[in-house]
């Protein structure tokens, strides 16, 4: 780790002529013979995101296994494709342009629960596992600590990654250890070296968990600059560098019957949305919700283009139909305005734009413009 920490000035590679170096025949040639039919050419990525947009990726692999995610991304790092792992996407924008390179959605289902008495067990799971799925097995075996997860509609992996939670609850209060493959060596510049990943484990206290937070989010988020642009952080050969592989988790008995009740519960607010809806878009100041500050601002149910701010939470936004890219990132950067405008808060994003923007980063043109909202 200090070998890659000490080489940071190198750390991002050029996006323009990493992208331009990828041969997708060749890429695509190579990865059939391991994944087959799992590997596809211009796969729409609208078909993955929970706002149902995105334009076309060079190549898409579907895993299976961790043992997979891990051959994939070794061979990335040989051979220098662009690769960006995803979960459920829930925290994602896809640019209507689609992406570049390999993109590799991990749909895994393992784990084992260890009793150690007492009421206690302690839950081992693969990172790829659908967290609201997993809730809902483990209270059937009357295991809870996860029910308030029922409505975050990603992966356990991605719930770590922004701690997500909910109910004056978060994932990383559950959390004691977590194993990650380790890429960041490969996204050192220079194409006659090989970084091969490896395999680390990190104790709960060294991952820098706080309100929405871990250490693995920062820089990937967009951030919004000076003149209330919305920018996407910057791509790498290989992301995110550091990928979740496993994690443990501290579960307690209960009755299968009352966890259901609270899974119901924690269902109730998004769970009759039947459009495309994707959130939270930004994360809560300390002490505050940000649903809340945006609803105060005047943005609740507000429309731009086909997307709409949910009159159910402020802080999720919804597709009407045909909604595009470019009409994300103009409503988003509205609630910003009109709650820093009005509350005097800067809300952090809490959501990655991935793919083709243009050179201003996040900035296409919307459909119709703010003024129209």
């Amino acid at each position: 780790m200090a070998a890659v920490e000490a080489c940071t000035s190198f750390f991002l590679l050029n996006q323009e002529a990493l992208l331009m170096a990828f041969n997708q025949d060749e890429a695509y040639t190579l990865l059939h013979t391991h994944f087959q039919d799992r590997v596809r050419r211009n796969e729409p990525l609208a078909k993955y995101s929970p706002l149902g947009i995105g334009g076309p990726v060079d190549l898409w692999v579907s895993l299976e296994s961790m043992q997979e995610l891990v051959q994939l991304v070794n061979t990335c790092a040989e051979e220098h494709y662009p690769l960006l792992i995803i979960g459920n996407g829930s925290n994602v924008l896809f640019a209507d342009a689609g992406v570049r390179g390999i993109v590799a959605r991990v749909a895994t289902h393992s784990y084992t629960v260890e009793n150690l008495g007492n009421g206690r067990g302690l839950l081992i799971a693969d990172a790829g596992i659908s967290w609201p799925h997993l809730a809902y097995e483990l209270a059937d075996q009357g295991w809870g600590g996860l029910e308030f997860g029922a409505d975050i509609p990603g992966t356990l992996g991605g719930g770590i990654v922004s701690n997500a939670g909910a109910h004056n609850e978060d994932v990383g209060q559950r959390l004691q250890w977590l194993e990650v493959l380790d890429a960041r060596g490969a996204n050192l510049d220079g194409e006659d070296t090989i970084a091969y990943p490896m395999v680390r484990r990190y104790e709960h206290s060294e991952l820098d968990l706080s309100n929405r937070h871990s250490r693995f989010r920062v820089q990937r988020c967009a951030s919004f600059d000076k003149d209330e642009h919305l920018e996407p952080s910057v791509r790498t050969m290989i992301e995110p560098g550091e990928i979740i592989l496993r994690l443990a988790l501290t579960l307690y008995r209960d009755d299968p019957q009352h966890l259901h009740q609270r899974l119901k519960q924690f269902k109730a607010i998004h769970g009759q949305q039947r459009q495309r809806h994707a959130g939270p878009l930004f994360k809560n100041p300390f002490g505050q919700d940000a649903s809340h500050l945006i609803e105060r601002a005047g943005m609740r149910g507000r429309m731009l283009g086909n997307v709409q701010v949910s009159s159910a939470d402020a802080n999720y936004l919804i597709n009407l139909g045909g909604a595009h890219a470019a009409d994300v990132i103009g409503l988003l950067t509205l609630m910003h305005e009109q709650v820093l405008e009005q509350l005097h808060i800067d809300l952090a994003v809490d959501l990655e734009l991935q793919g083709e923007w243009e050179e201003s980063g996040g900035r296409e043109q919307p459909v119709g413009s703010a003024e129209q909202a």
